[in-house]
């Protein structure tokens, strides 16, 4: 078994970055080389900005690399909870840049030719328990008849077709989407870089100051640079020059196993929908087939904002008996990957993105940062740009989490909170 990433293991290297010391002033510096960094950087390239890109890692390095591989459409928790906390209106914008966006990767895959097996297969929540059939069912009927008529309502029995695993139903969304994380992010590097981004790697910054005229100095680990503008696309991996969103992202880890490919007898008796799945549990589960025929299983596992092998390994072991919970007929299957990574929470789940004391920003995705980080990406490149406001978010508030300053201490608090729900109800 391997603890590292699928997505890295089976991508090709990124070649095109930067050598040489960080130097120079540029337009725009992006701090983050994930897909919101990525795809900002690629747009803003195109409009003629000199941009450039950088990178504590590699590119893809955190979240963008260490995910499960989903573009769901939809909202991270119901749209009803959303509509009561935002207002229709408010709700129904965020829903649709939720579908906004995979439209928006479809096309940039398709305009800068990236090989990364995007599929539209559609998503299923699925109901681990009949109560939780009965909340999904009334999300369902707000959502399919106010923002989204692609979604159907499945029984029990309508999933025997997609899922050899016994659930009370579930909810379709028709427009969710699946790919190869690691190829597309290299792609997207390489998109940016043709445009003309410089992208510099293994360049972690460590301390940013706003000097007179509103020029940006940043400091690096290879050297400084300065900007007219700095875009933090950070997520969980923000680093403490950047107290602010620190203060108010939670990074919470979530962890990953994938099978040995499966024999087309073993994916008809268990994934034969081949579709993205979610489990209507807390602390619920998540899983796909990848283009090699794996079964990608992840979930919280831990709440735990480390994730190293030892980290890991304990997480893939719970990862690995929730995985026969589900699917008792691979539960002696060989586990070819075990990985883990950070994902940026917020406090009530929402994203977040916009201009903060002289910095742009976008991060908080709350585990829906694959599909919306290239599409939020470019719609603040695009405000940098001085183009027309698209920004879903705009206005949102953003307050500080109580007690918090970069290290989430009370993420076990948080787990024995979900662990005793998922009990009772």
């Amino acid at each position: 078994m391997k603890f590292l990433s699928y997505w890295h293991d089976t991508a090709p290297a990124f070649a095109g970055a930067a050598q040489g010391s960080v130097e120079g002033h540029f337009d725009v510096a992006v701090i983050g080389g994930g897909f919101t960094g990525l795809a900002a950087a690629r747009q803003l390239a195109k409009a003629g900005s000199k941009v450039v890109v950088l990178e504590a890692e590699k590119v893809g390095w955190g979240a963008s690399g260490r995910n499960g591989g989903h573009l769901n459409n939809g909202l991270a928790h119901s749209y009803l909870a959303a509509k009561a906390e935002l207002g229709k209106e408010r709700a129904i914008a965020l829903y649709k840049a939720l579908d906004d966006s995979i439209d928006t990767i479809e096309a940039l895959i398709a305009e800068e030719g990236i090989d990364c097996s995007l599929r539209r297969a559609g998503k299923l929540k699925l109901a681990s328990k009949p109560q939780h059939f009965e909340t999904i069912a009334r999300n369902f009927e707000a959502v399919h008849a106010e923002v989204d008529p692609d979604t159907a309502l499945l029984s029990a029995d309508d999933l025997k077709q997609e899922l050899g695993a016994p659930f009370f139903g579930a909810m379709l969304s028709k427009k969710s989407a699946m790919m190869h994380m690691g190829r597309y992010v290299v792609g997207l590097a390489e998109a940016a870089t043709r445009h003309g981004a410089t992208i510099f790697e293994q360049a972690a910054v460590t301390e940013h100051r706003q000097e007179g005229g509103g020029r940006h100095a940043l400091k690096t680990t290879r050297g400084n640079v300065t900007a007219d503008a700095v875009l933090v696309a950070t997520g969980a991996y923000t680093p403490s020059a950047f107290g602010y969103f620190r203060r108010r992202i939670i990074a919470v880890g979530s962890f990953i196993i994938a099978t040995r490919p499966l024999t087309a007898e073993e994916i008809e008796a268990t994934m034969p929908g081949n579709r993205t799945c979610v489990t209507s549990m807390n602390i619920g589960n998540y899983f796909r087939l990848s283009p090699d025929s794996r079964l990608i299983f992840g979930g919280r596992a831990r709440f735990s904002a480390t994730s190293d092998q030892r980290s890991d390994a304990k997480s893939g072991a719970i990862l690995k008996a929730s995985l026969a919970e589900i699917f008792p007929q691979l539960a002696n299957v060989d586990i070819d990957y075990c990985w883990g990574g950070l994902a940026d929470m917020t406090k009530d789940r929402f994203p977040r993105a916009g201009y903060h004391d002289g910095v742009w920003y976008a991060m908080g995705y709350s585990g829906h940062g694959a599909q919306l980080s290239t599409h939020l990406g470019m719609i603040i490149a695009d405000a940098i740009l001085g183009r027309p406001d698209r920004n879903p978010l705009k206005g949102f508030e953003w307050p500080a989490v109580p007690g918090h300053f970069g290290k989430p201490w009370f993420l076990p608090l948080v787990g024995m909170y979900y662990k005793m729900l998922d009990r009772v109800r």
